[in-house]
């Protein structure tokens, strides 16, 4: 199957506008996740899809690929879906712009869960060792059945712990996806749904639409960067 990565990157994130162009050590967050996915070897091409001519230069002019997106977008996976249109493509993995520690590892188990031909959406999970993080709502938590598969995403605590005398696994949503190409492009041809809309979460409308993710449950991949304070945990880390 030929597979690409696809990195969508807008510029005015809400919560953090010009993110991805902050510096990470001596990189900037977008060129850390391109360069990353780039070195996995795990794809046909990797590409940079982004509204913003600074985001474009600023992997073009370090040797990397980007497209200019021609359309407003409500998401990355609408913006990755006009980019892949045309494409020759049979898988297609949306690396969020804004995750620079991206690994080979956890994308290789991504892209193999599309050995199973019932699988259509791909994702994956790490679980929450701290506390402080099963609180926030800017970390989305998911609920997991026997196979793997979503069973709800949302930003308050899910499973709620009523029994507080047994162990409960929390994990966190990673949000690397990857699709077949046929149900990205019918995932945006959808309307946003009821939970997607309360919550922000985009994959909760294939949810809606009654198509599971299959979750693939990797090694802490670092830090996602959401806010101004992930910044700074990112660069501890590095």
């Amino acid at each position: 199957m030929k597979t690409v990565a696809m990195i969508p990157a807008r510029y005015a994130a809400s919560r953090f506008p010009g993110k991805l162009m902050k510096m990470l050590g001596d990189k900037t967050v977008i060129r850390h996740t391109y360069d990353n996915t780039l070195a996995t070897g795990l794809f046909d091409a990797v590409y940079v899809v982004t509204d913003s001519d600074v985001i474009f230069e600023e992997i073009t002019l370090n040797g990397g690929k980007a497209l200019m997106s021609k359309n407003e977008h409500e998401s990355g996976s609408d913006r990755i879906a006009e980019a892949v249109a045309d494409m020759d493509v049979d898988i297609v993995v949306n690396v969020q712009g804004d995750t620079p520690f991206v690994k080979k590892e956890p994308l290789r188990k991504l892209v193999e869960l599309f050995k199973d031909d019932a699988v259509k959406v791909g994702s994956l999970v790490q679980l929450i060792t701290d506390k402080e993080f099963v609180d926030n709502p800017n970390i989305v938590k998911v609920v997991l059945d026997k196979n793997m598969n979503s069973l709800l995403f949302s930003r308050s605590i899910i499973p709620y712990p009523r029994n507080e005398k047994i162990k409960i696994n929390y994990y966190e949503h990673i949000g690397v996806y990857a699709f077949k190409k046929d149900m990205l492009i019918q995932f945006t041809q959808w309307p946003i749904t009821p939970l997607e809309d309360a919550e922000k979460i985009e994959c909760l409308r294939f949810l809606e639409h009654g198509i599971t993710l299959r979750m693939a449950l990797v090694d802490y991949i670092g830090v996602g960067i959401d806010t101004p304070e992930d910044l700074v945990r990112a660069k501890e880390l590095l």
